[in-house]
């Protein structure tokens, strides 16, 4: 099938240090290449893929500091993909909000996929008003707060299979936080139960101006307050490996309904269990017991971190490869596209066979 992906433009894909959805966009891109179709990726135009590319801003809006709205970026990359809308079977949007008025007359060869929370009240008005555009959850628990809408699938992320290092023995002896500093992912209760377990913590993390004073006022003096807690920043795919491949545990203590989790999955190719909080995807993702522990309060994570010699780190890397692998991602969604009412299977060909050409510039 000749396939369109649509991606934020705030990171490259995929991003050179955090970021979630550029990410899978990229994983998801490379897979579907792989596996033989022909797919066009809208994204930054620092973004490395084997894809063909459509550069659509110069760089990562988010790298960019002369960049201060992405709105006009982002309505500019949807005039390009309205202008290219008839080269594609299917088009896959990942970029929440921005595109339903322009896909409505075509709908059908569409899906999105929900990336974010969708527990919020300014939403339950959008979905009602676009109830037909068909829709792809990344869990089941992220559905709940929706009214009726064209649920097509639910598909888990997925890693390359190689992107991560199995480590049977790590080195480090200490537990792990990675991703986001802010309130609903309580970096505050890793660093409680790393104090109350008599562990060292190392948090990976990236700081967003939105989070700044969460980290000022809040984290930044209990990291100060602990001898057994080292601060590391925000870290790259390189240093990722080293850092979940080593450590004894990931500590995931969330609080608030998290969609899916990219780090539990990234922790589970390392071979390393997850601690995590029982709230968003959490039991769709962690199989208590085997990957990691399901807990429902402090003090259940403090006693699970005394069981993770309970847990084999082989069944935790063999979770990952049968669950949330690229190639099973691709293969969901290659599933849900041939489903779709509209895709059209032969439009690449019939194009080609036009001798049609397109006016935008992409690169490979």
């Amino acid at each position: 099938m000749k396939i369109a992906q649509i991606a934020p433009l705030a990171e490259a894909c995929p991003p050179k240090l955090y970021g979630g959805t550029e990410r899978i966009v990229a994983y998801l891109t490379d897979e579907l290449v792989r596996q033989g179709h022909e797919v066009t990726l809208f994204a930054s135009g620092d973004s490395q893929t084997s894809a063909t590319l459509v550069p659509c801003t110069e760089m990562a809006l988010r790298l960019n500091p002369a960049v201060k709205d992405f709105l006009p970026y982002h309505v500019l990359m949807l005039e390009q993909v309205r202008r290219r809308f008839d080269d594609f079977d299917v088009i896959h949007f990942h970029t929440d909000l921005f595109h339903y008025p322009l896909i409505r007359e075509f709908a059908d060869r569409t899906v999105t996929t929900l990336h974010g929370r969708l527990d919020l009240p300014d939403l339950q008005p959008f979905f009602r008003t676009f109830s037909e555009v068909p829709l792809v959850s990344i869990s089941d628990d992220q559905r709940a707060p929706m009214p009726p809408v064209n649920w097509v699938g639910t598909v888990y992320h997925g890693l390359p299979a190689d992107l991560l290092p199995y480590k049977a023995q790590p080195t480090g002896g200490y537990l792990a936080f990675l991703g986001r500093i802010s309130p609903e992912k309580r970096p505050d209760r890793a660093i409680e139960i790393a104090a109350r377990s008599g562990q060292e913590l190392r948090i990976a993390a990236k700081v967003d101006r939105a989070d700044q004073a969460y980290w000022d006022e809040k984290i930044a003096p209990l990291v100060a307050a602990h001898d057994n807690i080292h601060w590391i920043g925000e870290i790259n795919d390189q240093q990722k490996a080293e850092f979940l491949g080593n450590a004894r545990a990931l500590l995931f203590p969330i609080g608030w309904p998290e969609p899916f989790g990219l780090v539990m999955i990234e922790a589970m190719a390392c071979g390393t269990p997850v601690i995590a909080f029982n709230h968003g995807s959490v039991p769709e993702v962690i199989d208590h017991g085997m990957s990691g522990f399901i807990v429902n309060g402090m003090d259940e994570a403090v006693e699970a971190v005394g069981r993770l010699g309970d847990i084999s780190r082989a069944q935790v890397r063999a979770s990952f490869d049968e669950r949330f692998t690229a190639e099973r991602m691709a293969a969901d969604y290659a599933t849900i596209y041939r489903d779709l009412s509209g895709s059209r299977r032969d439009a690449a060909r019939l194009r080609r066979r036009r001798g049609d050409g397109v006016d935008l510039q992409v690169v490979a």
